[in-house]
């Protein structure tokens, strides 16, 4: 564990999401932020997709930042040229190695595409670029054409080589076996690309990991194509909570981060998402809420400045007493247990109701209207 580092492609398969585009501008912003919290490794795009994205690649590798920039490419040698065109030092090549992805796109002439990828990577590496290889489908591809590919990938120059679970098939159970067996027949780092289809994505980026790989793709948010990839804030906060290893990333702008990157693919982050969701350190029920005025630590892994959340008890349905006298104090309101279990009632009410938590405010004036109808009487 001490030894991963992430390669965020927030810029490339988060972009690929259905529906979602970022401006220059935004790439730019994106790239900065994730630079600035200390991610070491970015994905930033793909050149061959023209002269809009190159504009965008160019730009961000005119930042001097930090992080180690990587252009993805197909194995095709325009399209290492385009990444060399955009200041790439670093360029990501992918290869189809299952059947039915070789028969797509090489009509199952896989000896086509092996030498496609020979000559790709004997021209980056010629013109002293550092490359990384994926093989694309890995998880359905056959074990030993897999390994074939990846060996000749290292034969030839490549640095790294990516197995990725291309349409989120694999478990974690299987990724840990798939992983370690190339790990133990490669000299040359693994990395792990994962995908959530099954909604398995962060936990086989885990037992990636575990199996041996050094470097691991992720997303801001988990954004990516169809149900997304892994996202960067739970690899990251599962690493440092569950296996105890800091990696030097700025935790406390995980929220900060993970609302930029909503706000530019145009979506929203759904409240129970992990980590960065607005439910994530907010309590309701009576049990919860009172183990967690008595001691946070009873209802949660971890405290919520770590990611840059407030802790939050709010009052609604599954609401008890002790949580509605609680906040009702703070506001200098002290009621007796017929006052307060009178407006717990009512609390539970409205919010069946209006289907949602109550407002500090709506509390408030439930706490009116309650005091109103008593003195009516």
């Amino acid at each position: 564990m001490n030894k991963v580092l992430i390669n965020d492609t927030t810029l490339r398969d988060g972009e690929q999401a259905a529906g979602v585009a970022f401006t220059l501008e935004e790439k730019v912003a994106i790239a900065k932020f994730l630079d600035t919290i200390g991610v070491p490794e970015l994905e930033v795009g793909i050149p061959a997709m023209g002269e809009e994205e190159m504009r965008a690649i160019c730009a961000i590798s005119n930042l001097g930042l930090n992080a180690n920039l990587l252009a993805w490419n197909r194995a095709v040698i325009s399209d290492i040229k385009a990444s060399i065109a955009c200041g790439m030092k670093r360029v990501h090549i992918a290869i189809p190695v299952s059947g039915i992805q070789i028969a797509a796109k090489f009509h199952g002439q896989w000896r086509v595409s092996l030498q496609r990828l020979k000559d790709c990577i004997s021209f980056a590496v010629d013109q002293g670029l550092w490359v990384a290889v994926g093989g694309e489908d890995s998880s359905r591809a056959d074990e030993n054409f897999l390994l074939d590919v990846a060996l000749y990938a290292q034969e030839w120059g490549a640095s790294r080589f990516r197995f990725c679970d291309t349409v989120g098939v694999l478990d974690p159970f299987t990724t840990y076996g798939k992983v370690k067996l190339l790990v133990s027949a490669l000299a040359i780092p693994v990395e792990v690309h994962t995908h959530n289809d099954f909604g398995m994505a962060t936990a086989n980026a885990l037992a990636g990991i575990k199996g041996g790989a050094t470097s691991v793709n992720t997303t801001v948010i988990g954004l990516g194509e169809r149900a997304g990839n892994a996202a960067l804030e739970e690899v990251v906060m599962a690493i440092k909570r569950i296996y105890g290893v800091d990696m030097g990333i700025d935790t406390p702008r995980l929220l900060e981060l993970s609302q930029m990157v909503a706000t530019a693919s145009g979506a929203n982050v759904p409240p129970w998402k992990a980590i960065v969701g607005e439910n994530t350190f907010a309590h309701e029920s009576g049990i919860h809420a009172h183990g967690v005025m008595q001691n946070p630590d009873t209802y949660e892994p971890f405290a919520p400045e770590e990611v840059g959340w407030e802790r939050r008890l709010v009052v609604g349905k599954h609401s008890g007493r002790h949580l509605v006298s609680n906040l009702l104090e703070q506001h200098g309101i002290f009621l007796n247990p017929e006052e307060t279990q009178s407006v717990l009632d009512a609390v539970r009410q409205q919010s069946v109701k209006k289907k949602r938590s109550l407002t500090t405010e709506e509390l408030l004036n439930l706490v009116k209207e309650q005091r109103y109808s008593h003195a009516a009487r």
